[in-house]
């Protein structure tokens, strides 16, 4: 069963090429960093702060198109941690079908907070756990 989990912390940093989310378990103590980007986490960044860009921004296309062919995005699931990079699904569901699109969690992160209501995010209990086990977190 995914657990529901909120974004909690964006690090970016000027002299590392890392940049760090930290997703938080909604209802519990669970928390756990993922190294992304410079584009996504800014994008993120601007997002969580309410920056609107002057034109749409790649993940603001993302939305927009969805949007545009009927669909609408249910949520976020990170499903899979395999030689320490983690796996994401970005759900959409059109017509009644749930469409499950492989993605990179930073990117799924940032149409999660690109769309308005910003989209549930949930992580599966397997990585959890390993990822609380591999950090000793």
């Amino acid at each position: 069963m995914p657990v529901a989990m909120e974004l909690a912390r964006i690090v970016i940093s000027e002299v590392t090429s890392e940049q760090v989310i930290w997703l938080r378990e909604i209802d519990g103590q669970r928390m756990f960093p993922i190294l992304i980007g410079i584009f996504e986490a800014t994008s993120i960044d601007r997002r969580v702060k309410g920056f609107e860009a002057p034109r749409p921004l790649t993940h603001d296309l993302l939305v927009n198109a969805v949007d545009a062919m009927g669909g609408e995005f249910q949520d976020v699931v990170i499903n899979e941690l395999k030689e320490h990079t983690y796996f994401a699904q970005l759900r959409v569901r059109h017509e009644g079908e749930l469409i499950e699109i492989d993605s990179r969690p930073s990117d799924a992160i940032a149409v999660a907070v690109s769309c308005n209501p910003q989209l549930p995010i949930y992580v599966s209990e397997d990585v959890l756990h390993d990822v609380i086990d591999e950090n000793n977190l």
